[in-house]
């Protein structure tokens, strides 16, 4: 095989981006890969993985059986990878970096979304709890079992990094109120993912493009199912804005359309917004080096204040409207019952357990029993958490 001409993705970046010929490596040393950078090569390990195909079959907003053309994990993790993607681009960012770190997101998230994750959290509150991030970090670093040499997949650290951090500081004063997992405060201990400072660039450009990406997917989720009209709609003043000028130039236009228009229009005027931003608080920064990002005081790739302000008050309103409609709550008790009975058997007798994952579980304190079961049950999709139910069950409560 011949190497040259080969488009290494080592192209050239901004001083300030993830520069992945200075990989601060892996955990378990590897050779190089001659075809592929260490990002891509993160990347492709997180597609190939199990976690990976199991967020198909794993709630977003909507229970999967409403409709094929719900978002499902899947489809939003590729939603945020493409923005994510957009937005190191425009920046001379690692583009394969924000991508893996996209792909990778949600990997801990539990069958039936935020609310499979609440009831497992409170199951687990006498064990350390539960939390959908750090469960992310458990799969990678040890639950995925495809490599001879190494348990879980073994990315770099700045995936890892982007991973833990991606929301900001774990540590430290500019860290939030909320206690770190144990899990992140185990793995740091013997690979130092530096909680106290800020994510690069790139796991930046991740987090905000989750937030544009299910912004606008809940919109058009909302509308799809009839609990969000375009009228509604109006009551919010960016998307009021959108819709008038979608309005203007096609006064004819039909609702499915105008609402298409809508989306759209708000993915493309947050990501703008973001790049703009981004680029005056770069100047005002002027980071020599991607490490000067990690010791800023707050983060680099933002929103405006206006489009802040504005992407609150849309996300206020989408809880109200939507997240917490009477038709989604009833189906949110149903699924929530389903976790907590789960977890409650396994507890009480791990022989329901499959084969694998019952070994040697009698003989563990009950702490690691618990997590144990937590693993398990945070792997599943929908439907094989409801096929679990139904199988130790008399009554399955119906997700409708």
């Amino acid at each position: 095989m011949s190497l040259q001409g080969i488009g290494f993705g080592y192209r050239e970046r901004a001083v300030y981006a993830c520069d992945p010929s200075k990989s601060r490596g892996r955990l378990f040393p590897e050779s190089e890969s001659p075809t592929r950078t260490p990002f891509q090569r993160d990347r492709d390990r997180i597609i190939h993985s199990t976690a990976f195909r199991r967020l198909k079959h794993k709630t977003q907003v909507f229970i999967a059986h409403e409709g094929d053309h719900y978002r499902t994990r899947l489809t939003h993790t590729i939603e945020v990878a493409q923005i994510a993607r957009a937005l190191a681009r425009a920046l001379r960012l690692d583009e394969d970096l924000a991508e893996a770190i996209a792909l990778v997101h949600d990997f801990g998230h539990t069958p039936f979304g935020h609310t499979g994750e609440d009831a497992l959290n409170e199951k687990m509150s006498d064990f350390g709890g539960f939390d959908h991030n750090a469960q992310s970090l458990r799969i990678v670093t040890r639950l995925e079992r495809r490599y001879a040499d190494f348990d879980g997949l073994n990315l770099t650290w700045e995936t890892l990094e982007g991973l833990v951090k991606h929301n900001g500081p774990l540590l430290g004063p500019l860290a939030g109120d909320e206690s770190v997992p144990q899990p992140i405060l185990d793995y740091s201990r013997q690979h130092d993912l530096e909680l106290s400072s800020f994510p690069s660039l790139e796991a930046q450009c991740a987090a905000i493009a989750d937030d544009i990406a299910y912004n606008a997917h809940d919109i058009d989720d909302g509308l799809r199912s009839g609990l969000l009209t375009l009228e509604i709609l109006d009551e919010v003043p960016l998307t009021r804005q959108l819709l008038d000028q979608v309005r203007g130039r096609y006064p004819s236009l039909d609702a499915v359309r105008t609402g298409h228009e809508l989306v759209r229009r708000q993915i493309t005027i947050m990501v703008e917004d973001v790049i703009g931003q981004s680029q005056n608080n770069l100047a005002a920064l002027n980071p020599p080096s991607a490490e000067a990002v990690r010791e800023a005081h707050s983060a680099v790739v933002a929103f405006s204040a206006e489009m802040r302000e504005a992407e609150k008050t849309l996300k206020r309103f989408l809880y109200k409207n939507l997240y917490f409609h009477e038709s989604v709550v009833s189906v949110r008790q149903a699924a929530d019952r389903i976790v907590r009975d789960l977890f409650e058997v396994y507890m009480h007798d791990p022989s329901t357990l499959p084969e694998e994952w019952r070994a040697g579980l009698e003989t563990c304190a009950l702490p690691v029993q618990a997590r144990r079961i937590a693993d398990f049950l945070a792997g599943m999709t929908d439907n094989y958490a409801i096929r679990e139910h139904r199988r130790l069950f008399d009554h399955t409560p119906e997700l409708a």
